[in-house]
């Protein structure tokens, strides 16, 4: 009975052993909680504004972006090849997008255009975090609150 515990407990090891050291779970970490937190930050503009598209929508955007590009770079695959884990990403994320804009009565009359950006947005932002890029991650989150409040203001 002893040998089949022993064999259970190195499956279970080897199931969670894609963390080599608490370097590497450290930078999972940081990467995926700077998804969540930039995203929730425009997440919360978003839902303090109305919109239907609020704060839970942005942070899974953000954290599902973040992962879609670490675990391939945990996999080992090279950088240049992620741009076909990029493409297939923008390309669900404007579906998702789509699905927040609403044509009313009149050809002029459409809402939702912002919230599908800012999804877009927050996507990206994912990205950037996920592959390390935490100050770049940073500061398009500053321009786009910059642009959903302070330009909001000047219509």
């Amino acid at each position: 009975m002893d040998g089949v515990w022993s064999e259970i407990y190195s499956a279970i090891r080897a199931e969670f052993s894609d963390l080599p050291d608490a370097g590497e779970a450290t930078r999972l970490l940081v990467r995926l909680t700077l998804a969540v937190v930039l995203g929730g930050l425009i997440g919360y503009e978003r839902e303090a504004s109305g919109k239907a598209a609020g704060l839970r929508t942005h942070m899974l955007v953000a954290l599902g972006s973040a992962l879609f590009v670490l675990v391939p770079l945990q996999a080992g695959v090279p950088l240049a090849d992620i741009s076909r884990v990029l493409q297939g990403l923008i390309a669900g994320i404007g579906f998702l997008g789509a699905g927040a804009i609403l044509k009313q009565n009149s050809e002029a009359d459409i809402k939702g255009l912002t919230t599908a950006a800012s999804v877009w947005m927050v996507a990206a932002i994912g990205v950037a975090a996920g592959l390390g890029r935490d100050t770049t991650a940073v500061i398009a989150t500053i321009f786009t609150l910059v642009i959903l409040q302070i330009l909001l203001r000047l219509k």
